[in-house]
């Protein structure tokens, strides 16, 4: 795991960035933890959700991200941004024990457990990633929901989070993927509904 130099760096810039483009509304952000592991499971609806979570707090957020991230043009900015990259042309076993050790040393780990963006076709069932790497590593997670549209100064998105909360540990985690997945869009609706109210 990269250690985030160019992430501590460029976080102001993007911050204030996100802000004036998008000025998005932050509910509880005060449930991701000042200290100590976590993981940070969300929605995916478009490339730049990372973006905007990573907006919401001053810590490092790890994230699991495609690959070809690492490999294209870009790719010596991507791995000094502290990302995990994950081939999804195969079963990546070098995945998990990467974002466990960063669990076990302290880290922020964020993964859109949908395994890739919504594109309009609502929350898709989501991957075991996010519930094993809590449950081997005893970590909280903390849910979170990105709702609204992208359009630059126009429309405004809304990022919420749940209540931290511990995976039960168990041989098969489908309930606990279940409830993750629930605990998301209970929150894209809370999401939703404080946008038309406000």
């Amino acid at each position: 795991m990269e250690k985030g130099i160019l992430y501590r760096i460029l976080r102001p810039g993007i911050t204030f960035l996100v802000k004036v483009v998008f000025h998005p509304r932050i509910i509880n952000k005060e449930y991701i933890p000042s200290s100590g592991s976590v993981v940070i499971a969300s929605n995916h609806t478009k490339i730049f959700d990372p973006v905007l979570i990573l907006s919401c707090t001053k810590r490092t957020v790890h994230f699991l991200a495609k690959k070809e991230l690492v490999d294209g043009p870009l790719g010596f900015g991507f791995k000094h941004m502290g990302i995990i990259p994950v081939n999804r042309k195969i079963k990546d076993k070098s995945v998990m024990p990467a974002a466990e050790k960063g669990l076990k040393s302290g880290k922020i780990i964020g993964i859109f457990p949908e395994g890739t963006t919504e594109k309009g076709r609502g929350l898709l069932p989501f991957k075991f990633g996010a519930v094993k790497m809590a449950s081997s590593t005893d970590t909280e997670i903390v849910p979170c929901a990105i709702s609204g549209k992208y359009i630059p100064f126009i429309n405004r998105l809304t990022i919420i989070f749940g209540k931290p909360y511990k995976v039960k540990i168990s041989e098969d985690l489908s309930l606990e993927n279940e409830k993750l997945r629930n605990k998301i869009k209970d929150l894209i609706s809370k999401g939703e509904n404080y946008g038309k109210n406000k």
